[in-house]
């Protein structure tokens, strides 16, 4: 039915991350009027949001997809990083996460499930990914991509740039919902919609997969499947992930969520491991950046917020080892964590910079991958449009 499509994973995430930019510059407030106050109040403060929703066909030949996508998540986050808004801030990223072509899905649902909204939680994002799994099915790509524009909070403010990423390998005009009114009611919505067809190129635009990136202004690709992403095993793997544990033990948890968003950091560090330990190093690398912010469960990242008062926090909701302190002794606390925190990361930050050089040197020539090398294209075109910067 299908053939493994085993970078698909890389080129879809890279993409996604790394071209989906959109910010204000710093002239643009020089205006007498910002199309924001026109808006709501929640969106007035997110001008500098991507919203990308990912569509992964999971059906029997995808096992090579899904797997890609668990280790090249943390490629993108680092990649993504290096983003800078005209305005010299960084933007936020949230990602929404669909399944379709599924047998074990509802057939009344059109084998579709939305199996993450839109979140920021890079954790939860990985858990989900790690969650998926794959069985035969009958994939509906106008079905699917007009179940996202409903389900989705896509908003309104149109300086967020929001983008749909699908990929697969079956006809896209399938299912009975006509892909084009799908990806009309996407250009109503401001969305951009990008295809990513696993097999022959040429396949792809018989197949109606360009056509249903062009009509939005999206982008085709086709990918070999045959071509795998090569990791590079460096002298640094080992002392950042090290670092990495000792990152963990400067959260400290509160709250309902606590416990469990702890575990869940601790389990996604495993499932990164599993796979490769070069992937464990790429999520510790991502995990040092702007984007990992875990504010709802963790006093650190928590006490960044100007309004935040941890006094506000009910003494059960505390971790065992403060409980019992003053105000003032856990505000210290948390400040040591905090300063903590900020050396390890550093430290992380400088091997990897170590760690990209020598892998710039022993990587053997193509070993990216043919999609990889097209997305960096894409990533510059398109991130120079929204005034994007890199680092």
């Amino acid at each position: 039915m299908k053939t493994h499509c085993q970078i698909l994973a890389a080129g879809l995430l890279t993409l996604a991350m790394t071209t989906a930019y959109g910010c204000e510059s710093k002239t643009k407030h020089n205006g007498p009027t910002l199309v924001a106050e026109a808006i709501g109040s929640e969106d007035k403060n997110a001008n500098n949001t991507v919203k990308i929703a990912l569509l992964l066909d999971t059906s029997n030949s995808m096992d090579g997809l899904i797997n890609q996508a668990k280790a090249q998540l943390w490629d993108i986050v680092n990649e993504f990083t290096h983003a800078k808004c005209g305005n010299e801030t960084r933007p936020k990223l949230e990602i929404a996460l669909y399944q379709y072509g599924n047998d074990d899905l509802s057939a009344r649902e059109g084998y579709i499930q939305q199996v993450l909204g839109f979140s920021s939680d890079l954790d939860e994002i990985s858990e989900k990914l790690f969650s998926l799994t794959t069985n035969g099915g009958e994939e509906y790509c106008g079905e699917v991509i007009q179940t996202s524009l409903k389900q989705l909070d896509w908003g309104k403010n149109p300086d967020n740039l929001k983008m749909i990423f699908i990929a697969g390998n079956e006809p896209f005009d399938q299912g009975k919902l006509d892909f084009r009114d799908a990806t009309s009611n996407a250009m109503e919505k401001d969305v951009v919609v990008n295809t990513i067809f696993c097999g022959n190129y040429e396949q792809g635009i018989k197949t109606h997969w360009k056509e249903g990136a062009r009509s939005t202004g999206g982008e085709y690709m086709a990918i070999d499947h045959n071509r795998q992403v090569v990791h590079v095993d460096t002298p640094y793997d080992e002392v950042i992930i090290k670092l990495n544990s000792k990152l963990n033990k400067t959260y400290i948890s509160y709250g309902t969520l606590g416990r469990s968003k702890m575990e869940m950091q601790v389990t996604q560090d495993a499932n990164a491991m599993a796979m490769e330990e070069a992937v464990a190093v790429k999520r510790a690398v991502s995990k040092s950046s702007n984007l990992y912010k875990n504010s709802k469960w963790d006093l650190v990242d928590a006490s960044e917020d100007a309004e935040f008062d941890v006094a506000q926090i009910e003494k059960e909701q505390l971790p065992t080892e403060i409980r019992n302190k003053s105000t003032e002794e856990i505000k210290s606390f948390i400040e040591k964590k905090k300063r903590e925190r900020a050396a390890i990361q550093k430290e992380i930050k400088e091997l990897n910079a170590q760690r990209e050089a020598y892998i710039a040197k022993n990587q053997k020539e193509g070993s990216k991958g043919e999609l990889e090398n097209a997305m960096i294209q894409a990533i510059r075109k398109q991130a120079g449009r929204k005034n994007y910067q890199w680092d």
